[in-house]
């Protein structure tokens, strides 16, 4: 690792971890307001979780079409990004492991 990021790595991993739990809570959210139809999602509070994770959504919805009339693209996304942080951040993550061997050196 370059003596650069060492001293960064604490900083980098606390927002790798930030980010990505914020995107599984805006995922999950967007699931929850799935099963409740009536909510308009494109006012009001609900624009907080709809626009940053519509990008993604509609991108992924062109792919994965609806199946059975369920949108099933937060789903896929929730799942993606709870994977990832687990494989950067998680305990037995890469970001975790390196920060861990450092503080033992």
């Amino acid at each position: 690792m370059t003596p650069i990021l060492i001293p960064a790595l604490p900083t980098i991993h606390s927002l790798t971890g930030f980010t990505l739990t914020t995107w599984s809570l805006a995922f999950l959210i967007r699931i929850i307001l799935t099963w409740y139809p009536q909510i308009n999602i494109s006012k009001g509070f609900w624009l907080f979780f709809s626009i940053p994770t519509e990008v993604f959504l509609s991108i992924t919805r062109r792919i994965i079409p609806p199946i059975g009339g369920v949108d099933i693209t937060p789903v896929i996304w929730f799942g993606l990004i709870s994977l990832i942080r687990e494989l950067l951040v998680g305990p037995q993550g890469i970001l975790s492991q390196i920060l861990l061997r450092q503080s033992i050196q």
